[in-house]
């Protein structure tokens, strides 16, 4: 296992992430199988395990509090994450922190993160009467956090301004980074942005839920020629081995065959080459091919709904690539009046793309996908709903 510093201590840069653990056929987490996982990772020199309180139902951090129980504390690093970005008609920081802390089993958490900070969320964490972030900071001046961090799903924008804001209290930032989002969602230039500020990057998403693990033929069959003893979703955790910024890499194993070729893939540093990062750009272009904007913005100036059009281009391209409830959150998050349905069709952003993209026509057809796909508000509610009821369970 390779290791990366971060402050006094040093991480496998490889994470255990327990987002999507192995279930039975009645959607539990099947808990002999996690414990094999887990093992096989401790084993083998993982020891960084981050879960969060709605992964699983709210029962993510009891198993993971389970199998991690069977080895000595200061033997792994725990991570968990405050809710703020659920939308709720109320927000308890003591109340859940200490249940998190019960479910997990542990009198502290090495890493704490504030949960997806983004455009609808940030108002939350900010809010100065809700306290969120000065609790927080409370728990870690008592040694109850380690260390304090966030992750995002937000634009550059909102990163921005919530560094502003509290960046000297925030030790680390989880992003999505991977070879495709690094211009698809322009994870590049949030990447930058942290490293500008000496945050130390923690990734999530590295193989896109996976579906970096299986590309075209044509792909597929250069990179097996190229390295045939290698799977494919290897050639994304490779990738992001020549970030420097990069400090661990979490990815959500679902079962042992996933644990297992992480963990030969994260046993020597072996960044692309000049010929294999040629491969991943064939890949990406090919991906890339949806719609053809180049964010010129020259659509922008005189779009009389204000909408960001090049922004509503990259979540159509993102969504029709691979649809994802992240990529309609930020449609959400913003006023009515911007958003694509606000669309007149008047036609003045065509007449001054330089691309010749029908925008009105895409903006309808996004308009369309999204309609189709869960609102985060409803996601939102059932998690809250599905936490009430697992705190009801206990305390029977």
């Amino acid at each position: 296992m390779i290791y990366n510093s971060f402050k006094d201590k040093k991480l496998s840069a490889l994470a255990f992430g327990a987002m999507r653990l192995p279930v039975d056929e009645g959607g539990k987490i099947d808990e002999k199988h996690t414990f094999d996982m887990v093992d096989l990772a401790m084993k083998s020199g993982v020891n960084y395990y981050d879960t969060a309180y709605p992964y699983h139902g709210g029962m993510s951090e009891v198993v993971m509090g389970k199998a991690l129980a069977r080895y000595p504390r200061e033997s792994f690093y725990l991570a968990t994450k405050f809710p703020g970005h659920q939308i709720s008609s109320s927000y308890d920081p003591k109340g859940v922190f200490e249940e998190q802390l019960a479910k997990c089993g542990v009198e502290y958490f090495d890493f704490y993160l504030l949960h997806n900070v983004y455009e609808n969320s940030i108002g939350v964490y900010m809010d100065e009467k809700l306290g969120i972030l000065d609790y927080f900071v409370e728990q870690k001046r008592l040694g109850r956090i380690k260390h304090l961090g966030f992750s995002t799903h937000g634009g550059l924008d909102t990163i921005k301004k919530f560094l502003d804001y509290c960046g000297d209290e925030m030790e680390f930032c989880q992003i999505q980074l991977n070879y495709l989002d690094w211009t698809l969602q322009d994870a590049k230039a949030k990447y930058d942005l942290l490293c500008s500020r000496n945050i130390p990057v923690f990734v999530m998403e590295p193989v896109r839920g996976g579906r970096l693990a299986k590309l075209d033929e044509q792909t597929e069959a250069a990179m097996r020629k190229a390295r045939p003893d290698d799977s494919i979703a290897s050639w994304a955790m490779r990738w992001l081995m020549g970030k420097s910024g990069v400090t661990t890499v979490l990815s959500g194993m679902s079962n042992l065959e996933q644990t297992l070729d992480n963990i030969k893939t994260f046993s020597s540093r072996q960044p692309l080459t000049e010929s294999e990062q040629a491969i991943i750009d064939s890949a990406v272009a090919k991906m890339h091919s949806a719609v053809p904007c180049t964010s010129c913005r020259y659509c922008v100036d005189g779009c009389e709904s204000k909408i960001n059009i090049p922004m509503m281009i990259s979540i159509y391209n993102e969504i029709k690539f691979s649809p994802s409830v992240n990529a309609s959150m930020r449609i959400e998050a913003m006023p009515e009046e911007n958003r694509p349905a606000a669309c007149i069709s008047c036609g003045k952003c065509v007449k001054v793309c330089p691309q010749n993209i029908d925008i009105p026509a895409v903006l309808k057809d996004l308009v369309q996908a999204t309609s189709k796909m869960p609102k985060w508000a409803d996601i939102s509610r059932e998690r809250e709903e599905a936490a009430k009821k697992l705190k009801a369970s206990t305390r029977k």
